[in-house]
């Protein structure tokens, strides 16, 4: 049975199309909410709840990768696969842990809406060079990485649903669209919440009755070579590789916003245990289905067009009943639509709030509607550039998703880390980090990954930003107020929300 025969029947579609009404009457539900300001369109207004802010932020780290990605992978490579979810589970364990605190204080304490505005604040960019320089990050990667995750769409839609992947790519643009300018960060939020709950359903669901069709596990396991089971079998490069993905989580600005929008900063800890249970279980259910798929379907060829990542919604159209089916292809779509939304938000904040705001109006004041308003606006245009970076083809924008995880990590990563632990860090230091990261990334992945052992280019593009950072931050001089900054950071909290007290600005002119 092909997917497009189970979703005619009716009820697989009737439960799809259920799933996106909902995610845009949330849109239309937080629409007044939203409306207030930036500080409610961005970040809405710093009252999300721990389990919000811990599965919004898994959801959208993850993407279509984890659904069809990671699959595939681990119909390749087998249990080995699994150590490419490790280094992401492991490091935002430790992000939620500590560093995502002392963000939401400081965030607090100074005003911070954006990424950008927390290092403006922290290493006290008067100049807005390294605003600019952020923004300038932003919008190399994020509108390449929406638009592939729009062409992702396109290919589900018309696996499924046998129409035009370029129709399928403009539906999915127009479903984002709608709840992501009319609710901002508060619908793109509680649709996160959904699509997590929708995406670790299928991702638990499936593998279970794949497995089971096959007899069990016993039975399914004898079918396969011992070394395709074993999580050991990978080369030490392959593993350094694999772990490295982790590295990219702290330079995500649309997981570390989540941080930033907490209403009680105390809660983290909790988020940090709901979000890693998250992620393991998400994780170990995507390389199962790799496991029993390989099973099932032992030659590429007998998956739609030999793609490996057909094989999560090929795997539901065969076992599953229709209407579960229409939920696991919604999963997919939740898993595209949760990524895309948080990264549109960022890319706009970084244009309205830190280009226009802050560096190019920064001398007026500016009404918090209109502001409102033209981050709407802006958001519409961003998802038309995305719309045609996607219909350009996926050969093209897959190239720039390989390098939009590690440039953002490696350009982000390592300034963050630093601005957050070390007094010493400076702008210069900073601008320094971003540029190297990013700019080894691209070198890494053009000419130098095939030289060394293929080695994921995040991982040199974080070990440069770190060493620029470190290395010119000791040559210049750090703002005059960095231990009270750092102080604040991990200030008792002075009422039951967990609020710290305003941090008093340089008084030297800006």
């Amino acid at each position: 049975m092909h997917p497009e025969r189970a979703l005619a029947g009716g009820p697989a579609l009737a439960a799809f199309v259920a799933y996106l009404a909902l995610v845009v009457l949330v849109g239309f539900w937080a629409a007044r909410k939203a409306s207030g300001g930036m500080s409610d369109y961005f970040l809405a207004g710093r009252k999300l709840g721990r389990w919000v802010v811990a599965l919004s932020a898994v959801a959208s780290g993850r993407s279509s990768w984890l659904l069809l990605g990671l699959s595939g992978l681990a119909w390749a490579r087998g249990a080995s696969a699994i150590w490419a979810a490790a280094g992401y589970v492991v490091v935002e364990f430790l992000l939620f842990w500590d560093y995502a605190g002392r963000l939401r204080r400081f965030g607090e304490a100074r005003d911070c809406i954006t990424v950008p505005d927390f290092y403006a604040e922290r290493l006290g960019d008067r100049s807005g060079a390294l605003r600019g320089l952020l923004v300038l990050v932003f919008l190399v990667f994020l509108p390449t990485y929406v638009g592939a995750q729009f062409a992702a769409g396109g290919k589900v839609f018309a696996a499924s649903l046998g129409i035009e992947a370029s129709t399928g790519v403009w539906i999915t643009a127009a479903i984002v669209l709608v709840y992501t300018v009319l609710g901002g960060f508060l619908a793109v939020s509680v649709t996160d919440l959904l699509q997590a709950f929708f995406m670790l359903l299928a991702l638990l669901v499936l593998p279970l009755v794949a497995i089971f069709d096959r007899g069990g596990w016993s039975a399914l396991a004898a079918e396969l070579d011992p070394g395709f089971l074993d999580p050991l079998s990978i080369g030490a490069g392959a593993l350094i590789g694999s772990l490295g993905i982790g590295l990219g989580s702290p330079g995500n600005p649309h997981i570390l916003v989540r941080f930033l929008s907490i209403d009680d900063p105390r809660q983290l800890r909790i988020s940090a245990i709901v979000g890693t249970t998250w992620n393991v279980l998400m994780a170990l259910g995507a390389v199962l289905i790799g496991v029993a798929g390989r099973a099932w379907f032992p030659d590429l060829a007998m998956l739609p067009g030999g793609d490996r990542e057909n094989l999560f919604t090929t795997l539901a159209s065969e076992h599953l009943p229709p209407v579960l089916f229409g939920l696991v292809l919604a999963s997919v779509f939740a898993a595209i639509m949760s990524t895309t939304d948080s990264q549109l938000l960022v890319a706009a904040s970084s244009v309205v709030r830190d280009l226009y705001e802050k560096i190019l109006r920064r001398d007026r004041a500016l009404a918090p509607k209109r502001l409102v308003l033209l981050s709407r606006a802006v958001v519409v245009v961003l998802v038309l550039v995305a719309v045609v970076l996607g219909l350009r083809g996926e050969a093209l924008i897959y190239w720039f998703v390989l390098l939009a995880w590690a440039g953002l990590g490696a350009a982000l990563g390592p300034t963050s880390i630093l601005a957050l632990y070390w007094r010493g860090t400076t702008r210069a230091g900073a601008i320094a980090g971003i540029l190297a990261g990013s700019t080894t990334v691209f070198v890494w992945r053009l000419f130098l990954r095939e030289r060394f052992w293929d080695l994921y280019e995040l991982i040199p593009g974080f070990a440069a930003g770190l060493l620029a950072t470190v290395v010119v931050s000791l040559l210049t001089r750090p703002p005059p107020d960095a231990d009270a900054m750092l102080a604040t950071m991990t200030a008792t909290p002075v009422d039951s929300r967990g609020s710290v007290p305003p941090l008093p600005r340089d008084p030297s002119p800006r």
